[in-house]
């Protein structure tokens, strides 16, 4: 059954169709007309992980703060603008309210109409709000995470019967570097809402999305093969620079090579990939630099790193080493953790950083997961368990002349403290 077609023409026909369907199906008994196929297979998905049709779950809610360290975090606040100039202009005179929501189904943006944003709030659909499949039912954010297609979700074709009242259109977002689902965006609002163009609408907005990511990633590519080029001009024998996820940036002594075979956990060191073998693997600003077991040794020389805290919202960290050097642009957080282990040389634990930024030593998992990203481009020059910088790395760090300007936005408590007290190497 065409449901948006019927909908189209009588939308309150068609939801009672849908919801004799629904009960039919729900009942094991014989339905007055089969569900689209997408819906079905949603439905059986449904009942064989037991989410109660009838009770209307809700997790709780991240909190605040976990929601803006997951924007920051998230790719698709990069495509911000494009969903909202695709979606927004439109959402707003049709009744609707868009919605972007992360690759675990955490609603992280919600913009529209002032009205129907106040009914998704009666629905629990709100920011913070974990809209999995099998956690609230068939959905248009989570259903379409799951089969990684568009899909739109009409009146009792929600599993769970308090949304049976709404209409939506979700379509997937996937990142074009190695096709990671990055999240979805969701055009929702109540059942006289309905188009059935709003999912080839929403659909063509998402493809802009990744579009627009996919030029990123060109001009990321473009930056690192500046970096590469004086770094393999120093350099003898078989070598490539490629992007955190394997792109290659430019090559020296080999053929071309479109992507490179990486370890989920890269780090600097003697290693085996299979484009090169035997090879050696060291950090560059914005990926790594590959170079083959046989050739002239790089030369090592001594390395040194220097953090530039001077300028009010333009940091950066500067790595000197036997191969060359290069620079990198630090987000607030990174430039949090950087000062933080200039400043204890010696080290710091997890917990302790945690306590340095949150004033919680239990945020653990939080500075776990950016250390992580730290290490992706200086991984050569830091040791963990602690946390600290290298011995034989020397460290300097350029302060701006006023130590209360010193990381402006940052709220850590160790880095007001270092406002009233700095001493750095």
């Amino acid at each position: 059954m065409d449901v948006t077609q019927l909908a189209a023409v009588d939308t309150t026909r068609a939801a009672r169709v849908l919801d004799e369907v629904r009960a039919a199906r729900l009942a094991g008994q014989p339905a007055p007309a089969a569900p689209r196929r997408v819906i079905e297979q949603s439905w059986e998905r449904m009942l064989r992980s037991g989410v109660d049709p009838d009770h209307d779950f809700r997790s709780g809610l991240l909190s605040r703060e976990e929601v803006q360290r997951r924007r920051e975090a998230s790719a698709l606040r990069h495509v911000l603008p494009v969903l909202r100039e695709g979606l927004l202009a439109v959402a707003d005179v049709a009744h609707h309210i868009m919605v972007v929501a992360d690759e675990e189904g955490r609603v992280l943006w919600r913009e529209g109409s002032a009205p129907v944003l106040r009914k998704a709030d009666g629905l629990g659909f709100e920011l913070g709000a974990d809209w999995r499949e099998d956690v609230v039912g068939t959905n248009g954010v989570g259903t379409p995470a799951v089969v990684r297609r568009p899909v739109q979700v009409f009146a009792a074709e929600h599993f769970v019967r308090s949304q049976a009242g709404w209409t939506c259109a979700g379509a997937p977002l996937t990142d074009p570097r190695d096709g990671r689902l990055l999240g979805v965006v969701d055009v929702s609002g109540p059942l006289e809402t309905m188009h059935p163009a709003t999912l080839a609408w929403v659909d063509s907005v998402a493809k802009l999305a990744e579009a627009r990511l996919r030029e990123m990633h060109v001009e990321s590519l473009e930056r690192l093969r500046a970096v590469a080029a004086p770094v393999l001009a120093r350099l003898d024998g078989r070598a490539l620079v490629v992007d955190a996820d394997g792109w290659t940036a430019a090559v020296s002594g080999m053929p071309y090579t479109r992507r490179v075979a990486l370890p989920k956990s890269l780090s600097p060191g003697p290693m085996r990939l299979p484009a090169l073998g035997a090879c050696s693997v060291e950090p560059l600003a914005g990926g790594w630099l590959l170079r083959a077991a046989g050739g002239e040794p790089a030369p090592r020389g001594a390395s040194r790193v220097v953090l530039d805290l001077r300028q009010a919202r333009r940091w950066s960290v500067e790595v000197s080493g036997g191969a060359g050097s290069w620079t990198r642009e630090l987000t607030p957080r990174h430039a949090e953790l950087l000062c933080l282990l200039a400043v204890h040389r010696t080290g710091r634990s997890a917990s302790a950083l945690a306590g340095d930024l949150f004033g919680d030593p239990a945020r653990t998992v939080t500075v776990r997961a950016e250390m992580s990203r730290v290490r992706r481009y200086l991984g050569a020059f830091l040791e963990h368990r602690p946390y600290r910088f290298a011995e034989d790395t020397e460290v300097k760090v350029l302060l701006p002349d006023d130590p209360r300007d010193l990381l402006p936005y940052s709220t850590a408590p160790a880095v007001g403290g270092l406002r009233t007290s700095v001493a750095m190497p």
